[in-house]
């Protein structure tokens, strides 16, 4: 069985030390950093770490017995050859170092969310990939949690009617928090194309000066598909997603951690309501992980990934026309003119 050689570039939470954060959380089924669930993955095995801070060098390397350490991590990729690398810097630097990797070469790419902080640095990344061959996945995990599958099956099978909204209850940020709403919206409704936004950063005062905002706010969206169906977010709540069907809704709670479906209940042959059934069973498995084989997956069967590049460009425009929709106080017609417009995130 081959091994796929894995590097990670930036040795933070999300690269090593995340685990322990979440240890008693039932919305997080461990193991989540980077190198702890390169220790599930059969087929993966962790090789190298680069990091400009030598004493995150340093821990990385005792924690995970790592002895491949570089500060730069070019020079790392050139070095060590590896077959994954996976990017867990801060947001600002996402989109280069995205570049920078494509170009040497390696076949299989992880970013953290989000993958640029403009549509003019998006652009860069997509087409870096798409010449380099270079898979993607990012950071957005609920895209890649069993709990959710289970949920898109159901949705797939009929189970609710035909799909015709769902709604986000959760009070987050835009570039780094929002970019999670999104994704988990576009998967669930099976990644259709978005037409138009309207969205609203908060608070409603906020001036972007110079086409740019050097902090992450909150939002507040409404997204229509080019399929008919249309997203909203609520400022609060629990993470919660709910889907509405002509036959009935799902909704996880709580961060994902609970589930139930309301189907149709005929009361008389005029009148019907939406009754609570029976969710079924699902087995809980780490997200992280599941994204990192999906990545190893698509390289072996020669098939995009399941967070590709051009699906999380789509993504992170919607994110960008949120802005944009704030800045004009209009409704943002897709694709976003406005690629310079910038807005900065952790």
């Amino acid at each position: 069985m081959k091994k796929y050689r894995v590097a990670i570039v930036g040795l933070g939470r999300m690269a090593s030390t995340i685990d322990q954060e979440v240890v008693d959380y039932p919305a997080i089924t461990l193991p989540y950093s980077i190198a702890a669930s390169c220790q599930q993955i059969e087929k993966a095995e962790l090789v190298a770490g680069a990091d400009i801070l030598p004493e995150k060098l340093k821990a990385f390397g005792e924690r995970w017995e790592v002895k491949a350490l570089y500060e730069d991590y070019l020079e790392m990729i050139k070095q060590e050859e590896p077959d994954m690398v996976a990017i867990c810097t801060k947001g600002e630097i996402h989109a280069e170092m995205a570049v920078k990797v494509a170009e040497t070469g390696v076949p299989m790419m992880y970013v953290e969310k989000a993958m640029a902080c403009s549509m003019k640095e998006a652009d860069v990344v997509l087409e870096a990939c798409q010449n380099n061959n270079t898979l993607f996945n990012t950071g957005v995990l609920r895209r890649f949690d069993s709990r959710y599958h289970k949920a898109k099956e159901l949705m797939d099978a009929g189970e609710i009617g035909q799909i015709k909204s769902i709604i986000h209850f959760g009070s987050t940020n835009l570039m780094h928090g929002h970019i999670h709403s999104i994704d988990t919206i576009m998967y669930l409704l099976g990644d259709p194309v978005a037409e138009s936004v309207w969205g609203e950063l908060r608070p409603r005062s906020l001036e972007i000066k110079n086409n740019r905002l050097d902090k992450d706010p909150s939002a507040i969206y409404h997204i229509a598909f080019d399929n008919g169906t249309e997203a909203w977010t609520i400022p609060s709540g629990m993470w919660d997603f709910e889907i509405w069907g002509t036959g009935g809704s799902i909704r996880g709670m709580n961060n994902g951690i609970e589930w139930t479906i309301r189907k149709t209940y005929k009361i008389n042959d005029k009148r019907a309501i939406f009754r609570e059934s029976t969710y079924p069973e699902y087995k809980a498995y780490s997200a992280t992980a599941a994204c990192l084989e999906d990545l190893i997956e698509a390289y072996e069967q020669k098939r995009p990934t399941l967070g590709n590049v051009e699906v999380t460009h789509r993504a992170t425009e919607l994110c960008l026309a949120i802005a944009e929709s704030h800045r004009t106080g209009k409704r943002v017609n897709l694709p976003l003119d406005n690629k310079e417009l910038y807005v900065w995130h952790v």
